[in-house]
């Protein structure tokens, strides 16, 4: 303690007050003053320190010296050396103008650099003549900082010449190298190792067994599983399937519990769309064509469930309306076996889209019925409905036009009651679609808008839980089939959907990875490394059809397999056997329950009585069959419309507005 208060430490500031030790050692007695100590003095620096900035100054000065007198000298016996001095001379300058300011920075330092690596190269060519051949090396070093010193876009270039360049390089290849090196089998997103290394296995006949155990902590919350019976089941299907528009259409369906979702061609790429209709023809399954309509590569004898967005590609008329004897055409092809009419999708619900004239191809524009050389709006909403009972009456049309085909509709789940409008809608005109595919709000697109992607959009257990149990509310649910989308792609994953309250699935993302797709997330970028989701020609090579639509096919046939055999441990014979019972969710470390103890399944007919559930009862009285908005909406919608409200009061003035 003695030396410490030699050199000055002698209190410490407390609460306003000082503490003090006491001198003679003892350290459990401390002494009170209402008055600060001196103030601690600095401690004067060691001899054997210096200081780091004057050092590198001094450093910097004596290279710039050095090369500058060495240049001189040989230029005093060597002519050429003298053109050093072009190149050498202002960055020398630059350098003693930065040190003199007192600057030390990654600018100062390159400049320096450069006076030395190019100075030193003029001397050395003076002893060796081939060591000019350096400048072959050094030269696109020195502009590349030259340049970067100069732009104004990024302060990084701008500040660190040359290195700049390496936190660009990083933040490019960190998704590769959290992809390959840092992510464990279960952590990744959108699907990690694990789900990813199934799809691979399965649809190349690998062994897609696991060794030694569940990397899963099946202790914590949020682990699943379906649990098993003490007389397993023999499956009555090994390939379950599943008819829609039975007794209301012509042409009925017969569909596989595990289908290919919506992807138009222009998203992903000819060679890719042709390998997954072949495939659907190989394993007996449907392929989505996606809102961008039917094209020649979706024409290789797989069945097409041909999707019907707001752009009404392929039977829209000049001025983007719905053009009913264009539609006509091309659902009798006996090739579409379904209809399906786009409202929303899990990754951007309600959000239109523009394709720019500049990527509207000959192929494209008659593919999609669009011009050449004008953008081609998608907007957010239909034209051809904008009611609930219009949005049935639309697919009562496609059924008749379509010659009987199953026609449906496609939402992720949003306003609670709107759906539900649609429902009252059934019940009030007795006209029902054949089926209703729910996407998720976890489902993936090339392209969606950063807010849209991550926080619009209900989640796929919420959404096809709800669709669900409104249709056994209203008493429908025998009449329609649900499709349930969004990160289906293992036999849990289509046994635990079908549990919930599917009929059946829709896949995208696996059905791509089955072809090859790695999860690059290039997209939207045309720049897929495997060939899929891009145009170009030089990478759609890779993708060889005849190859990539057998493992497609296998993946389809092998997860089936591993869905049957599920229910089967499971004591389910048929898929239709399932429940939400069946499947088990742990909510806490301590505390497991099984879904139909974690959502709230109605009875059928529970919404037709006059005590409603409690959960659906104020979204079912605000919803109404003639119209989106909430009813009392509508009523305010009404009034300001004819100027009176519903006691018969004028509204005409600031308070209609």
């Amino acid at each position: 303690m003695g030396t410490l208060a030699g050199i000055g430490i002698s209190g410490l500031p407390l609460m306003g007050r000082s503490v003090k030790r006491d001198v003679s050692g003892n350290t459990g007695t401390l002494a009170m003053s209402r008055r600060y100590v001196r103030p601690i003095r600095r401690v004067r620096a060691s001899p054997l320190l210096f200081d780091t900035k004057a050092e590198m100054n001094a450093i910097l000065v004596t290279l710039n010296v050095i090369v500058l007198a060495s240049l001189a000298a040989i230029g005093h016996q060597w002519a050429p050396a003298l053109y050093a001095f072009l190149i050498v001379g202002p960055f020398s300058v630059l350098s003693l103008w930065g040190i003199s300011r007192g600057e030390v920075s990654a600018r100062t330092i390159f400049v320096t650099t450069t006076v030395v690596v190019v100075g030193g190269l003029a001397v050395a060519s003076f002893f060796q003549p081939a060591a000019a051949y350096g400048a072959i090396l050094v030269g696109p070093i020195v502009m590349l900082g030259v340049t970067d010193m100069l732009q104004k876009k990024r302060a990084i270039r701008r500040n660190f010449p040359v290195i700049g360049h390496a936190r660009y390089l990083f933040e490019a290849i960190r998704p590769e190298i959290q992809q390959y090196f840092v992510e464990s089998n279960i952590d990744g997103r959108p699907f990690n190792r694990e789900e990813r290394s199934l799809v691979y296995a399965r649809s190349k006949g690998d062994v897609d067994t696991l060794p030694f155990g569940t990397q899963r902590d099946v202790y914590e919350a949020g682990y699943e599983w379906i649990n098993h019976s003490m007389v397993p089941a023999t499956p009555l299907c090994s390939s379950p399937r599943v008819t829609i528009g039975a007794g209301r259409c012509e042409k009925p369906y017969s569909a596989s519990i595990f289908n290919v979702s919506a992807m138009s061609f222009g998203a992903l790429s000819g060679a890719a769309v042709e390998a997954l209709n072949k495939a659907a023809k190989d394993g007996g399954f449907a392929h989505n064509t996606g809102e961008g309509s039917i094209s020649p590569h979706h024409l290789h004898g797989g069945d097409l469930i041909w999707q019907i967005g707001t752009g009404y590609f392929g039977c829209r008329s000049a001025d983007g309306s719905f053009d009913e004897d264009a539609f006509a055409e091309r659902a009798q092809l006996d090739q579409v076996k379904m209809i399906e009419i786009k409202i929303s999708q899990g990754a951007k619900p309600g959000h239109g889209g523009i394709l720019p004239a500049a990527k509207i191809s000959p192929e494209i524009a008659a593919i999609r019925g669009v011009p050449m050389g004008a953008d081609v709006i998608s907007p957010p909403a239909h034209s051809a409905f904008s009611t609930p009972i219009e949005l049935l009456e639309f697919v009562t049309k496609l059924r008749t036009l379509a010659g009987g085909k199953p026609v449906g509709f496609k939402i992720c789940v949003g306003k609670r009651r709107e759906f539900l409008s649609v429902c009252r809608a059934m019940l009030e005109t007795g006209l029902v679609p054949d089926f209703i595919s729910v996407d998720g709000g976890e489902g993936g697109t090339g392209a969606a808008p950063f807010e849209f992607s991550n926080r619009l959009g209900c989640p796929l257990v919420e959404g096809l839980t709800f669709v669900h149990n409104s249709l056994v509310g209203v008493a429908l649910r025998d009449q329609i089939k649900i499709i349930a989308s969004g990160k289906v792609s293992s036999g849990f994953g289509l046994a635990r959907m079908i549990a919930l309250g599917a009929d059946l699935c829709y896949s995208a993302r696996a059905m791509m990875m089955a072809m090859g797709c790695i999860q690059a997330r290039l997209c939207n970028t045309n720049a897929c490394p495997v060939g899929i989701a891009t145009q170009n020609p030089s990478l759609t090579a890779g993708l060889v059809v005849s190859e990539k639509y057998r493992r497609v096919a296998r993946y389809h046939g092998e997860t089936i397999h591993a869905a049957v055999d599920l229910m089967g441990a499971a004591g389910l014979s048929d898929p239709a056997e399932l429940r939400p019972w069946h499947i088990m969710r742990r909510v806490s470390q301590l505390e497991t329950r099984h879904y139909g103890e974690i959502v709230e399944y109605l009875q059928p007919g529970a919404l037709l009585r006059d005590e409603l559930p409690e959960t659906f009862e104020r979204a079912w009285k605000a919803a109404s069959a003639a119209s989106f908005f909430h009813q009392a909406e509508q009523n305010d919608v009404d009034a300001v419309t004819t100027g009176r409200s519903q006691e018969g009061e004028s509204l005409v003035g600031a308070d209609a507005v």
